[in-house]
């Protein structure tokens, strides 16, 4: 796996699961991002994930979409 797209309410957590998952991520943000990308602080309107995590497919990198988790007590 190269990256994660956890998805959460109206937002989706976006996390490198590997080094090339981590470059690649770096070339679609600008450097003053890569921070955030590292330490996982990263998360993105659905549609602009679905837009990445495409792109991330045609680039050949693995990706897995976890979809939203609903906690019942």
């Amino acid at each position: 796996m190269d990256i994660w797209f956890i998805n959460s309410s109206e937002r989706v957590h976006v996390r490198a699961a590997s080094v090339h998952g981590m470059l690649w991520l770096q070339t679609h943000f600008e450097s003053n991002h890569w921070e955030a990308i590292a330490s996982e602080q990263v998360t993105l309107n659905k549609s602009n994930a679905d837009l990445l995590a495409q792109d991330a497919k045609e680039a050949g990198l693995k990706i897995n979409s976890v979809p939203k988790i609903a906690y019942s007590i």
